[in-house]
């Protein structure tokens, strides 16, 4: 049997002999300190806590820097003008070469630099977005504050969207390009509670957000109460009955395709979660809402909000032309004055109350097909 010499292991037992018990021992209550950091520590810079407590929303929106992503809004963002642009990524090769080729000639003819990146590099800046093969380093945008504007009169018969916290990025981009596709002439958010004009928002929007002015309102309930003032309606949004939305006694509620466009309107949104709180519902005249076309189960028993602010201003602007024509009607019937006109019963019959229409078009009975 081999045997190792002991003085091979003395020295080992003679170190461990010689070590500190501090060290040695793992219970100790205080740390052991580094003899080169031992003494006094330097004192700290004056404002030192101050910085580090410097967040990048404190930095001027000039100084900060969001990726754009996704074709559309960076082609949008360049046109527009609107943002202070740093550099243009573009992937290399890959399909849609033309389109980013022509990206970067807009973007060299505008002096903003253009940078070849690889697939993985433009993943990772916009945190795995589909960006399709662009990405844009810009500076933020920010809502336009909604001042008042006395000259506009309820007799232009303008339409309003108002968003009471909305939250959800992809919602607010949807309505976005939906308000600007049917002609919405103001869209206005409130500042609290409600999601910002982030790059996601404009990729969901299609780019629309680059070109369209957004609005935002630190007082939501003075803006409705002032618009009423001045002879605006404000119609409200729920569920439909029986869906478990908390409704609001004394506002009459109305089914969108009954509803009559006949003066300037503010169309009042609510959030994804709870809708519109029972102070925003209390200040509007009509509560609209949209009929279901079966009976529902209670887990599918509402709309996402982009779908319903599709269907709402569709209803709403598509009596655009049809209440012209409405209007030209009427006028050509009162200067006719006849008795015939007046008690005929083929005429069709108006009634409006807080913009309730019931009046349908009289349609020509089509000829029968052979």
């Amino acid at each position: 049997m081999l045997r190792w010499p002991a003085r091979l292991w003395a020295p080992g037992r003679r170190a461990s002999a010689s070590l500190p018990a501090r060290l040695l021992s793992r219970k100790s209550s205080s740390p052991w300190t580094p003899p080169w950091k031992a003494g006094p520590r330097p004192e700290a810079r004056p404002g030192g806590a101050e910085l580090l407590r410097l967040r990048e929303d404190d930095l001027p929106p000039s100084r900060r820097r969001e990726v754009l992503f996704g074709l559309a809004p960076c082609a949008l963002a360049l046109r527009a003008a609107r943002r202070d642009v740093a550099r243009l990524l573009l992937l290399k090769g890959g399909a849609g070469s033309a389109a980013r080729a022509e990206l970067a000639r807009a973007a060299e003819a505008l002096g903003v630099p253009v940078q070849p990146m690889g697939r993985r590099e433009l993943d990772a800046l916009c945190g795995g977005q589909v960006h399709q093969g662009v990405c844009m380093e810009v500076a933020p945008l920010l809502p336009t504050a909604c001042r008042e504007d006395r000259e506009e009169g309820p007799a232009a018969r303008r339409l309003w969207l108002v968003l009471d916290e909305i939250q959800d990025p992809r919602n607010l981009g949807a309505v976005l390009r939906t308000a600007h596709f049917l002609g919405v002439d103001k869209v206005v958010t409130t500042q609290i509670n409600s999601c910002p004009l982030t790059p996601v928002v404009s990729k969901a929007s299609a780019g629309v957000m680059e070109v369209m002015d957004v609005f935002a309102t630190d007082d939501l309930p003075g803006l409705l109460k002032d618009k009423a003032q001045q002879g605006w309606l404000v119609a409200g949004t729920v569920g439909c009955p029986g869906s478990g939305t908390v409704q609001c006694s004394n506002v009459p509620i109305a089914s969108c395709q009954e509803f009559l466009w006949d003066r300037s309107t503010l169309l009042v949104l609510g959030n994804e979660g709870f809708g519109l709180s029972h102070e925003i519902r209390s200040l509007c005249h009509i509560l609209l809402t949209i009929q279901p076309g079966r009976e529902l189960i209670p887990e599918v028993e509402s709309l996402n909000v982009s779908v319903a602010a599709g269907i709402l201003l569709y209803s709403i602007i598509s009596q655009r032309k049809g209440h012209r024509d409405w209007l030209q009607k009427e006028t050509s019937s009162v200067a006719c004055d006849s008795p015939q006109s007046s008690t005929s019963s083929e005429e069709p019959e108006s009634r409006t109350s807080q913009g309730l229409g019931l009046w349908e078009p009289t349609v020509a009975a089509e000829p029968a097909k052979v």
